[in-house]
């Protein structure tokens, strides 16, 4: 940092060789390493430079201690699911020594941290004040529940609300805070729509209460309607997320017809012009603040690149280089598993001219290399082909593997699976029907066998053939499933989960239509492709829904009851609580809807996220407890419903633009496309001589044309190419969006211009 001469992101001056002393290669080695293994993780974080530094830092981002870091969080979340109230309780001593034992880990990890950072930017550190004051308040408050529970005194774990503090703040968790950081500086612009939207809805009820409150009115159940302005704007509220239309405008209706021009009118101001108002500014807001912080991302990443450089740069010349054994060093400490081929790749891209060494231009990219997933293709001979050559190699032999190879043989299956989707609507008990599902059962048989026999097996089912395991484990599963449902009937038993498991694996079965049509290829693969970052928001929403269930099991645990309609019970039909007598939520039978349990307390959180019958759920919870209880569902619907969702909507609106465009005219960044035109072919046997023979080969996939099956007859060793041309990460996908707006490189800003692109200045500690 600046003024911190130990500091990470300071420029270092390399003193001659003949100064250096013994081990200071190893040093400026490890420390280049440390940069580029931050540059390709896209990690911010300032770290001393001392060699002891170094090595703690190495250590701190390896995998086992982020996985332990991981464990340890999500044991501290699952501790909700056996404590009071528990879906598996467990005594209070045992809870409560595993979350002591979580927040010991916790406490070690952020001492390892501290070891690695300046101290006067550690204790700046936000993320790093909020896990010790959440690990204070947390054991203040187990101190405060035993002392409780020791006297028979029911308590309150306050604490439990802010265990997803530990998933946030922990640098591993880098995708969740930045979403986080984006619905922060997007809340300013969002609350001016919100309280416009507010007072609009504040007329309408005020409107409401004098069209409507003197007419002695009643709604279905009996209710005075529309006489109290709160319940007024309550229902008016509801009315928004369309969960009570039409029922609220009924009795008006009936009334006059007249009325429901009010009701009309209200729906599209508030609910179609204001809600898309939300959707717009959202997405406009968060695009901008996203924007921001991936131009951030994009060049600090530059910036740690050239720090790299720096540190290991030698003149030849009149230009600075890195010498290509420092080069094979570098990527070896910060990609330990890599094999020799693909380091031999990697090089042939980074040293085109094969000089020896590696311009800063080619450098700045090693990050963007080591993340783009290369596949190794280990070509061999089918075991037919090696144990009886001449009868694989017949003419009856090649005419079936060129068959196999067209793709009318494709075709052909796709009708049968068609056919097949007819059969399985068809009633099974019609014996015809049950000998067609013994045909089709063997004609998928004979497809794998055939395909089994035409391609090479371990290639078939290569780690990235994702399709042809699904087939084949389907084909089998349902084969099993056949036959031992058939044996249970034959024996006149009948086992209805038996015979559920055959009719899923059936209908499972017509996925297969999605590979063969292009189309649906297309969106179901750019689907896949923005897995990733659904994740992201996937963690997001779990931070925001364990909160709320934490509050809401504390809040309404005990006040609603399931019990069996059939065990005679008078309680039954009003969810154990007399308050609910005659309520939409008893005659709805909502009695499982309930905070009694974080199961329990997760399911009806995502009912109200769906908001169909949300109010009734609200109004249920305000009988029995109180009327402020609405407020807490009303804050979970803004929150979760207006904000969050809206803002996924708007990340994944652009997302799915950017890889669908990408699906289609196959555009790819400058590095994938130098793999593809070196033709991606390496020989495994000239790797000890460091050499590379180029084979071109740059199917994506070997399975679907017969040309390409003839090719790789031909061909023997190891090829390599782009596991997929269209897979980003979520940062890289996110760096595309905006890969137009980014400068390019040798224009880069100044670090001071670069933690000003935000609207609050980003620190390293913070941005990542």
């Amino acid at each position: 940092m600046p003024g911190d001469s130990r500091a990470a992101g300071t420029h270092h001056s390399r003193p001659s060789s003949s100064e250096e002393p013994p081990g200071l290669e190893d040093r400026e080695l490890l420390l280049a390493a440390a940069y580029v293994s931050d540059a390709q993780y896209n990690r911010n974080v300032p770290f001393e430079t001392s060699p002891q530094a170094i090595r703690l830092y190495h250590f701190y981002n390896h995998w086992t201690m982020r996985a332990a870091t991981y464990f340890f969080i999500w044991v501290d979340l699952a501790l909700a699911l056996f404590e009071e109230p528990a879906v598996f309780p467990l005594p209070f001593l045992v809870t409560s020594i595993a979350e002591v034992l979580c927040l010991t880990a916790f406490f070690g990890r952020l001492v390892h941290f501290a070891k690695v950072t300046p101290q006067k930017v550690f204790w700046k550190d936000t993320k790093n004040i909020c896990v010790m004051v959440t690990i204070v308040l947390t054991l203040i408050d187990l101190v405060i529940y035993a002392s409780l529970e020791a006297v028979n005194i029911r308590g309150v774990r306050w604490s439990r609300a802010l265990r997803p503090v530990f998933l946030i703040n922990f640098p591993e968790s880098r995708q969740i805070r930045r979403a986080f950081r984006s619905i922060r500086n997007t809340l300013p612009d969002i609350l001016y729509v919100f309280l416009l939207f507010l007072f609009s809805m504040m007329i309408f009820s005020l409107m409401a209460l004098k069209l409507f409150g003197d007419r002695d009115l009643r709604t279905v159940e009996g209710s005075p309607y529309f006489t109290n302005i709160l319940d007024i704007a309550f229902e008016l509220y509801v009315l928004v997320t369309t969960a009570n239309s039409p029922d609220v405008m009924i009795p008006a209706y009936e009334l006059n017809w007249w009325y429901s021009l009010y009701f009309i009118a209200y729906i599209i101001i508030n609910t179609y012009i204001f809600m898309s108002v939300f959707l717009a500014v959202v997405y406009n807001n968060y695009r901008k603040h996203l924007k921001n912080e991936i131009h951030t991302l994009a060049y600090l990443k530059r910036h740690k690149m050239t720090e790299a450089f720096n540190i290991l740069k030698v003149k030849v010349g009149t230009e600075s280089v890195v010498k290509e054994a420092r080069w094979r060093r570098l990527v070896k400490v910060v990609a330990p598993g890599i094999s020799s081929s693909h380091l031999e790749l990697l090089l042939r891209i980074s040293d085109e001219g094969q000089t020896g060494h590696v311009d800063k231009m080619n450098f700045l990219r090693l990050a963007d290399l080591l993340n783009i997933r290369v596949v190794a293709i280990n070509i061999k001979k089918h075991p037919l082909e090696t144990w009886m050559p001449r009868v694989y190699q017949s003419s009856t032999s090649l005419l079936v593997q060129k068959m196999v190879q067209h793709r009318i043989f494709v075709w052909v299956y796709d009708v049968i699976i068609l056919i097949n989707a007819i059969f399985i609507a068809l009633d099974e008990k019609d014996s015809l029907i049950s000998y067609a599902e013994w045909l089709f059962l063997s004609l998928y048989i004979i497809e794998i066998l055939l395909k089994l026999y035409t391609y090479e097996p371990s290639a078939y089912f290569g780690r990235k053939q994702f399709w042809n395991w699904f087939d084949t484990l389907i084909i089998i599963a349902a084969l099993l499933a056949t036959v031992a449902n058939t044996t249970i009937q034959a024996r006149k038993y009948n086992s209805q989960q038996v015979l559920d498991i055959v009719l899923i694996l059936r209908i499972l079965r017509l996925l297969r239509v999605i590979v063969s049509i292009q189309r649906f290829r297309v969106i179901v693969t750019t689907l896949i492709n923005i897995g990733p970052t659904m994740l992201t928001f996937g963690g997001l929403v779990l931070v925001v829904y364990y909160a709320f269930a934490i509050i809401g099991m504390e809040a309404f645990h005990g006040k609603v009851h399931f019990l069996d309609p059939g065990s005679g019970s008078p309680d039954a039909a009003v969810c154990g609580n007399p308050a609910l007598k005659d309520s939409a939520f008893a005659r709805g039978r909502y009695c499982k809807n309930n905070f009694n349990d974080l199961a329990s307390s997760l399911i009806l959180l995502t009912e109200l996220t769906v908001v169909n019958q949300w109010h009734v759920l609200a109004d249920g919870f305000a009988l029995v407890t109180h009327q402020a209880a609405k407020l807490y569902f009303i804050g979970f619907h803004v929150v979760v419903v207006i904000l969050i969702v809206n803002i996924f909507i708007a990340f994944i609106l652009e997302a799915f633009f950017v890889a669908y465009s990408l699906e289609k005219s196959e555009v790819e960044t400058s590095i994938e496309k130098k793999i593809q035109e070196l033709g991606v072919g390496v020989q495994e046997e000239d790797m000890k001589d460091g050499g590379l023979i180029d084979h071109v080969d740059t199917k994506d996939s070997g399975f679907s044309a017969d040309e390409g099956g003839n090719k790789k007859r031909d061909l023997r060793g190891l090829y390599f190419r782009i596991a997929s041309k269209k897979y980003k990460t979520v940062d890289t996908l996110l760096q595309q969006m905006f890969e137009s707006e980014i400068a390019p490189e040798g224009k880069d800003p100044s670090l001071e211009e670069i933690l000003n692109f935000s609207p609050k200045k980003l620190n390293f500690d913070n941005s990542a």
